[in-house]
């Protein structure tokens, strides 16, 4: 969530909280049914993110100073740059676990007989050989693969849609850049890709947390041009 939407929903949402919404309350007006759908909408949007323990009066205090064009305890950038990073220590906290659950991991997966550990911690395993001239980096390739995290779970999977993926090498998670750079046409791979060679801490959206070690089969099947 952007911290400019974040301050919005806290600002539009807090007439809600305030108010302390009830069956008491009469939508006398478009605008306040607008405010109290308002409320509902963003209400949810808040409580999925985790958040708890707001005080409404503070915030009501703070809004009413916004409104009233009151001095204010932060300005307006001081309150985006601590919103920011208020969120940004939730997050690690919510995923600290992950990075060492995937060192963990990739630190007994390194032992497994065939898997290979390159210098930037990128492990593979080659199920199958290939043959030919490896893709560049200037490539476009011609994929099937299935990706799955640690515990088996599949978030990804071209067979399963049907239909081989086609892409730019250089258009990928570095850990998948580096593995097609070696692999030949026809090879298959199984790679284990650490954090930081695949979403790191930002993750992707709400289908791959921060700091996840992920493995790949990947087939390729054809380096295009």
């Amino acid at each position: 969530m952007r911290i400019r939407t974040i301050i919005l929903s806290i600002i539009c949402s807090f007439s809600l909280l305030n108010a302390q919404i009830n069956k008491e309350v009469k939508l006398q007006s478009a605008e306040d049914s607008l405010s109290y759908c308002l409320g509902i909408s963003i209400g949810h949007g808040l409580s999925g993110q985790g958040i708890e323990g707001l005080n409404t009066a503070i915030i009501s205090a703070a809004m009413e100073d916004v409104f009233d064009k009151n001095n204010t305890l932060f300005n307006k950038i001081d309150a985006e740059n601590f919103i920011r990073d208020y969120f940004s220590k939730m997050q690690t906290s919510k995923y600290s676990g992950n990075l060492e659950q995937a060192n963990k991991f990739l630190s007994e997966n390194k032992k497994v007989k065939g898997v290979v550990e390159l210098p930037s911690g990128l492990q593979y395993m080659i199920l199958e050989e290939g043959s030919g001239e490896s893709p560049t980096e200037n490539s476009q390739v011609k994929t099937h693969y299935k990706g799955t995290f640690i515990d088996g779970g599949v978030f990804d999977s071209s067979y399963d849609r049907g239909e081989p993926a086609v892409f730019p090498v250089n258009g990928v998670i570095k850990g998948w850049t580096e593995a097609l750079l070696l692999m030949k046409p026809g090879a298959k791979w199984q790679l284990f890709i650490p954090p930081h060679l695949a979403y790191g801490e930002k993750g992707a959206g709400g289908q791959i947390p921060p700091n996840t070690a992920l493995i790949f089969e990947i087939e390729l099947l054809e380096v295009i041009n």
